[in-house]
Formats: structure tokens, C-alpha cells, sequence
């Protein structure tokens, strides 16, 4: 009898798990077809996993609108700033080695950025300006939380710093092309745009850290992703120039129309080409360069959630993790323009301060790419969230991701 009542409960947890999956199911169905029908969207992949284990993982649209070509769960997508991610680990791969401290400067490392300067006046007839010394040199991890004083060209809302990385040739990363280390040594030159750790600024501060793996390891960062992250995590469809063999896979970008979406044949931000994955001397850019599929960028995210550890390989310590994920910011250094945003070493941040803005639990890690892909990973309840499209310039860039977390919270059995 007993073993019956144990067997029955059994068969009521197992009943009601199901239910709560194919309820979770159709829910992000009808959002996805919704999303498409109403023409937000052009073709999204959502894949979503629980405790390890797949919960879902489907496409809905088109991988090419023109071609009217569907897309599939292995498409191969532009990650741009989630490549912030993957660079921040593997800087702290090497800080986890003795190579550097956090509070070094990076001028230490690389000399172009010794007696770095701070915009003072600026004439927009011509875009000259004056600088003042800064009052102490960039650290690194200025450069991992984004307090440097290094913004970013085009996608900055400072239209000083626009006009002068303009005039000078400072790239975004997306799609650019040449050598890391020219890139960095002419970013080096440019004002900051105010002292180092006074706040977040969004900008190169991770094509920055790219370089300094370069410096540190030896080897190209293409070659330190290569071998010491996408190797031990199978990432097999993660590049900064896609092989030929998988450049059909590359989903293509559209742009908002007043009936839709079209198909970006033009080229993208400072002239570059629109499918520059499969360019030739593409520029490293560790802040934005990157190209994935959703499937490989959650085994990222998994060894996150699992301490470091991917099938039963280490590539980071716990605590490293631990730190990487909590705020860095003082309250003198939050985000001006967001009173509520909170960011560690390469990651947004959930916390008891802000967690009243998001459905997803405190602890919480997450960012996205300038195309509208978006990931998070919740540590207490063991959730990987990623919803991936192609867009170009969206208009409500954070909103896309913030649906799909509200669906999901909504709709699962929580701890």
C-alpha cells in the first residue's frame, strides 16, 4: 500500500511537470506567432533550458525575408555584444593565472594608454577640442564594468565623442576590419569622455581586453577562444570568420519597413559589409566580432550556472564566477542615464536593488547584441533564457528579451 501512495504522488509530480511544460510550450508559441504575424519580428529562435535539460527549442519565421527562407534552431547568428561575455571570461581566465591584478593599469600592459586624457572643451564647427590629464589610469577593471571614460562611435548618445572618433577612424567592431593591435593603439589616442571609474559608460572598453589576451597569452584572441573556451565547450559553430562550408547558415539581416521587414543589402554602421562574417581580415573586435548559434551560446552560459565546469572540464573557479556576476558599480558610478542598472565584470546584473524591474530572480546575469539577440541565465533557478533574431537598428531594443523572460516566469514551476 505504501509503495502504491508513494508511486501515485509520484505519478501526480511527473503529471503536473508535464502539464506545466506544455503549458510553457504554447505560451512562447503563441508570443513567437504573435511577434511574427504582427510584424515586430522577422524570424526568432528561442531556446530555453532548465536544471540542464532542453525545455524548449524551436524557430518561427525566416531566416532570409526576401528568399522567404525558414529559420532553423541551427542558424547561425551575428552575436555582436554578446561577445562582451565570452571575452570577460577568458580575461579572467588569465587574471585566475597571476597574470595581472584587476586594479593594474592597463597602460601596464599596453603603453599606448599611459597618461590617458579627459575631454575639457569641444568645438562641433570642426570637432577640435581640449583635453585635462585624467586623474588616474584606466585598470582593467574599469575596462571589464565599463567605467573607463572609453565610449562607443555611432552608438554613443554623446555627440562629442561621435564627431571624434569619427574624425580619427574609431570603429565599433561590427564588421570592421584590420589588426586588434592598430585598432587599439588609435583608441588609445582619443579623449576620454570623463575620469576613469567615475561612471558606466557603454563603449570599447572589451576590444580592449581583447587585445590585452593577445598581449598576455601571446596568441592571436581568435586562437585563445579557439583553444582554451570554444574547444572544451564544443562550441563548434562560433567564429569570428565563419568557415564557407557554414556561411548558408548565416541568418541575414532585415530592417523595419512601413509594411514589414525588408532584407539589409546596404552596408551597416561605418561603411562595413552586412555579411562580414564571411569577410577576410575581419577585425578581432572581443566587444562585438562574434558569430554563434543559440545552442552553442548556451553551453556558455551552462558552465556558468554549473560553477565552471562543462562536462567535467574547468575552465573558471566558482568564486571568480561569483564575482564576475555581482555588481561592481558604487553608487557614485550607476549608469546616469539608469538609476536602477546594475553590471559586474561583463555582465547586467539582477540584485535586491533592481530586481523589482524583471521577472527573473536575483542573481540573475544577462546582455544582448546590437542585432536584438539577448541571453540570461538565472542561477536560482537554474534557467538559461536566449531569443535570438536579426535586426537592424531595432527601435525597442530590450524589450524583445523582457517578453520572453515574463512568459517564462509566468509558466514555470519556480524554486
Amino acid at each position: 500500500m505504501r509503495k502504491q501512495i508513494i508511486s501515485f504522488f509520484i505519478g501526480l509530480i511527473t503529471l503536473n511537470s508535464f502539464a506545466q511544460t506544455t503549458s510553457l510550450e504554447k505560451k512562447i508559441d503563441n508570443l513567437s506567432n504573435q511577434l511574427i504575424q504582427s510584424k515586430q519580428v522577422a524570424g526568432v529562435n528561442v531556446l530555453l533550458i532548465k536544471d540542464g535539460k532542453t525545455l524548449y527549442n524551436k524557430s518561427f519565421g525566416y531566416a532570409d525575408v526576401e528568399f522567404k527562407q525558414p529559420l532553423q534552431t541551427d542558424n547561425i547568428f551575428r552575436i555582436a555584444s554578446q561577445t562582451k561575455a565570452i571575452t570577460s571570461v577568458a580575461v579572467m581566465m588569465l587574471w585566475e593565472e597571476g597574470k595581472f591584478l584587476l586594479d593594474d593599469p592597463i597602460s601596464k600592459y599596453i603603453l599606448a594608454f599611459k597618461n590617458p586624457k579627459v575631454l575639457d572643451k569641444f568645438n562641433p564647427a570642426d570637432s577640435s577640442y581640449t583635453t585635462v590629464p585624467a586623474q588616474r589610469g584606466i585598470t582593467i577593471r574599469d575596462l571589464l564594468r565599463h567605467t573607463s571614460g572609453i565610449s562607443y562611435p555611432i552608438l554613443s548618445s554623446d555627440e562629442r565623442i561621435k564627431a571624434i572618433y569619427a574624425k580619427a577612424g574609431v570603429s565599433t567592431g561590427i564588421g570592421g576590419s584590420g589588426v586588434l593591435k592598430e585598432r587599439i593603439e588609435l583608441l588609445a589616442g582619443q579623449p576620454l569622455v570623463h575620469q576613469p571609474g567615475y561612471t558606466f559608460t557603454y563603449g570599447l572598453n572589451t576590444d580592449v581586453l581583447g587585445y590585452l589576451i593577445e598581449v598576455i597569452s601571446g596568441i592571436s584572441l581568435d586562437d585563445f577562444f579557439r583553444k582554451r573556451i570554444f574547444e572544451p565547450l564544443e562550441m563548434n559553430d562560433t567564429y569570428f570568420k565563419l568557415p564557407k562550408e557554414k556561411a548558408n547558415r548565416l541568418v541575414s539581416i532585415s530592417e523595419k519597413t512601413h509594411s514589414g521587414f525588408s532584407k539589409v543589402n546596404h552596408l551597416i554602421y561605418e561603411g562595413n559589409k552586412v555579411d562580414y562574417p564571411t569577410e577576410n581580415n575581419i577585425y578581432y573586435s572581443g566587444g562585438a566580432g562574434l558569430s554563434s548559434t543559440a545552442s552553442d551560446y548556451s553551453k556558455f552560459l551552462q558552465m556558468l550556472l554549473s560553477k565552471g565546469i562543462y562536462n567535467n572540464k574547468r575552465l573558471l573557479g566558482m568564486k571568480t564566477i561569483e564575482m564576475m556576476t555581482t555588481n561592481q558599480l558604487s553608487q557614485n558610478a550607476i549608469s546616469q542615464g539608469d538609476p536602477d542598472f546594475r553590471f559586474g565584470l561583463g555582465f547586467g546584473s539582477v540584485t535586491e536593488e533592481n530586481k523589482f524591474t524583471t521577472s527573473a530572480s536575483t542573481g540573475t546575469f544577462y546582455w544582448g547584441g546590437a542585432f536584438n539577440t539577448h541571453y540570461w541565465a538565472d542561477p536560482k533557478e537554474n534557467i538559461i533564457g536566449l531569443v535570438f533574431t536579426q535586426e537592424y537598428l531595432p527601435a525597442s531594443y530590450w524589450d524583445l528579451g523582457t517578453l520572453y523572460k515574463n512568459v517564462v516566469y509566468s509558466n514555470i514551476q519556480i524554486k
